[in-house]
């Protein structure tokens, strides 16, 4: 049985809509859409076809909890014509920059460690992520991480890799490290670092320092026991604000004290 509330509450999360932005958009009051993003609280017809229109999707599509929504890299004369509505996963072209750069970056530090494939990169960018906006209360790249089996994974990944492969930024190899299939990718160019502040640069040197050893397994079972991870449900949107909940092994505050 699909759970309505728990769908509009994860499109929302993936749209970067607060409640408060949504309670205002559907002219809801906040308590009411918190129950109903609860599943305290069931949705009226008026109200589902009103969330479908909103987050640019038919009925169907709304209630399909396997249909995921698009995701659109916006170029920078789009930035004028982006609203909060109709709903796709929009990534500014300034942020889908900043992501390509990170990657650049990380892959030419650690990209040639044989064990540091896709699965591996997704936690790390999970990592540098959520201890930024833990330590900060800014984004750093920002990007949206859905809860999958294996771990945090960004949505907007594919898409993006796909533009620096044909931009001949990064190489896709298809291989397998011990027996296991495996995605890696190689740089075929350094990264500009000019986007990016010093504290943006420690953090992510702290997080490869940490957890770049790490094999697939090993940082899985890691992210795992993180409590943005753990309070978030199958394929649901991980919320940042979950990260000032951290246990002191993983909070980047508790490492200042």
């Amino acid at each position: 049985m699909v759970k309505l509330g728990r769908r509009v509450g994860k499109l929302r999360k993936m749209a970067g809509l607060s409640q408060e932005e949504l309670s205002k958009i559907t002219n809801l009051k906040r308590v009411t859409l918190s129950k109903i993003e609860n599943d305290e609280r069931k949705l009226t017809a008026e109200e589902l076809i009103n969330f479908a229109k909103i987050f640019n999707m038919t009925v169907d599509q709304l209630i399909n909890p396997k249909y995921e929504p698009e995701i659109v890299i916006l170029k920078n004369e789009d930035k004028k014509e982006e609203k909060i509505t109709p709903f796709r996963i929009s990534v500014p072209q300034n942020n889908a920059e900043k992501f390509k750069q990170v990657l650049l970056y990380i892959l030419n530090k650690v990209g040639s460690k044989p064990h540091i494939g896709q699965t591996v990169i997704y936690k790390l960018l999970y990592f540098i992520d959520f201890n930024y906006y833990e330590k900060y209360e800014e984004q750093l790249i920002g990007a949206h991480y859905i809860k999958n089996h294996y771990g945090p994974t960004p949505t907007e990944f594919s898409k993006i890799v796909q533009q620096m492969i044909e931009d001949k930024q990064i190489t896709e190899v298809k291989s397998e490290h011990f027996n296991y299939p495996q995605t890696k990718y190689l740089p075929l160019k350094p990264p500009d670092l000019s986007g990016l502040s010093a504290n943006e640069i420690i953090m992510i040197d702290r997080v490869l320092a940490n957890l770049s050893d790490m094999n697939a397994s090993e940082i899985s079972d890691y992210s795992h026991k993180d409590v943005p991870w753990i309070v978030t449900e199958d394929q649901e949107a991980i919320d940042y604000e979950s990260v000032f909940y951290r246990t002191p092994e993983y909070s980047e505050r508790d490492d200042d004290k």
